[in-house]
């Protein structure tokens, strides 16, 4: 467990009046919302400040939290020896424990709360989890284990943190957005009661060729001068892998060259397009034989581009 010196975070002496926090509180908080503030990390800052002044603003809190005694900031400590007897723990127990969430439950636990509470069966809470997918598993559908950190209770209140991975199967034609439910895997019940489920809602990643609209998928081509004026056959790298293309001569850049279903599957079973559009691209630097083929094409191309600038200009 880290320990969290919340005087020093909130500015303030350890003898501090409960006036004397509130109005740090207000200070600070105005100082790091992050709506207000332009600094990287004014949101942990944030967080920091209402932890802190969760803390100390409570009097049977304040108490406890003062039991602990003076660390540094950030040095791991373990609480001391009447606060694991009160929740039968070893030291290690408290590994994966926030000290916020362990004041919280010895303070509801020296006011005989924990003495008081129902025994009825309790359903365990819901979580939901957003994971990180590529458009190669939408595109096929996939099997991938994801590492949770899913916050539990134990019998006394006590807020642990503990690791689970699951191995999930991601739909083909999966849709940014969509939630998969495993049943029970998330919280546990409490006293008999089942357990709650986990949610995993999939967020498609961006992906350096494609980008989406809807079940299609957009690239760019990027063409020679010669390939756009004279046409060509070339290979076009697809998620279901390489296709034979033709590019019509005369393809001019922008122009949007459409491969039927070879987009993204839909839920239904359709599937979308990829849309292709022209990019030409031109040697940055020539050999003695290009330049001279260029040279060459110039004089006697009779070519304008520009033909309707020039006509424009005349009216």
């Amino acid at each position: 467990m880290k320990f969290v010196d919340y005087y020093q975070v909130m500015g303030v002496e350890r003898n501090a009046t409960l006036a004397d926090i509130k109005k740090a509180y207000r200070k600070l908080a105005h100082k790091y919302h992050p709506d207000i503030s332009k600094s990287a990390d004014a949101e942990n800052k944030f967080k920091e400040l209402a932890e802190a002044y969760s803390t100390l603003k409570d009097p049977e809190k304040r108490a406890a939290y003062d039991t602990l005694g003076r660390h540094p900031q950030g040095e791991d400590f373990v609480p001391p020896q009447q606060w694991q007897e009160q929740f039968h723990e070893t030291a290690a127990d408290f590994s994966d424990v926030d000290l916020a969430d362990l004041l919280s439950a010895f303070a509801a636990a020296q006011r005989g709360n924990g003495a008081e509470r129902s025994t009825r069966p309790l359903q365990g809470q819901d979580f939901e989890f957003s994971v990180p997918v590529t458009l190669e598993q939408v595109y096929s559908g996939a099997e991938t284990e994801v590492t949770i950190v899913l916050p539990e209770y134990d019998d006394h209140g006590l807020l642990h943190r503990n690791p689970k991975t699951f191995r999930i199967r991601i739909p083909k034609g999966a849709a940014d957005g969509q939630r998969l439910r495993l049943p029970e895997k998330g919280g546990p019940g409490r006293h008999g009661g089942k357990s709650g489920d986990l949610y995993i809602v999939i967020k498609i990643q961006p992906h350096p060729m494609y980008t989406v609209s809807g079940h299609d998928l957009y690239s760019e081509l990027p063409l020679s001068p010669w390939e756009a004026a004279l046409g060509a056959s070339i290979q076009i790298p697809t998620l279901g892998g390489a296709v034979e293309m033709t590019i019509p001569a005369g393809s001019v850049a922008g122009r949007k060259l459409r491969l039927g279903k070879r987009g993204l599957p839909a839920a239904n079973g359709e599937q979308g397009d990829l849309y292709t559009v022209v990019r030409i691209d031109v040697p940055k630097a020539l050999t003695a034989r290009e330049r001279e083929l260029f040279t060459q094409l110039a004089a006697e191309s009779i070519f304008n581009p520009r033909v309707h600038l020039q006509a424009g200009a005349k009216s």
